[in-house]
């Protein structure tokens, strides 16, 4: 069987392949990058969004869930896709991830509290930036987003 290639934009790696109709959060996961799958591949959060840098036409067209998602993405662009939804029908797309650590609860947010962001740690359903890059997670920032809501369980039954 026929294998293809995708790229990882910025990355010195060589492509990863797969077969046709492969799911591109599959590519992800052979890269061994850490994707968190809050929704369980059902295309309702962000934590699987990538931008496509070239060769958008190797993957299947938007579905609607994937575009109703993608519709209230905060980082969200023209080029966005949720990895769980597309699947590669083409050789050589190449895709970049999002800067930032998308979180799975606000007691995840909790523990980090002391330590100093690397990347903006990001909200799991619309990608909204909780707290900046570079800054050092303190207790009265994180009490004041304590109100959000990161049960993703809950955004399934909503949007479903």
């Amino acid at each position: 069987m026929t294998s293809l290639k995708v790229q990882f934009a910025a990355d010195g790696h060589s492509a990863v392949e797969v077969k046709p109709e492969t799911h591109l959060i599959d590519a992800l996961l052979q890269r061994h990058l850490e994707v968190k799958q809050l929704c369980g591949r059902r295309g309702l959060c962000a934590t699987c969004h990538v931008y496509v840098t070239k060769k958008p036409e190797s993957l299947t067209e938007t579905t609607p869930r994937e575009a109703m998602t993608l519709s209230v993405l905060t980082g969200a662009r023209a080029n966005s896709r949720l990895s769980c939804q597309a699947k590669v029908i083409g050789d050589d797309v190449e895709i970049a991830l999002p800067e930032g650590l998308y979180i799975d609860s606000f007691e995840s947010l909790e523990k980090l509290i002391g330590q100093r962001t690397q990347v903006p740690i990001l909200h799991p359903v619309t990608g909204d930036v909780l707290v900046a890059a570079n800054k050092i997670i303190i207790r009265s920032s994180v009490e004041k987003l304590e109100h959000l809501n990161f049960d993703i369980a809950k955004v399934q039954l909503k949007n479903a």
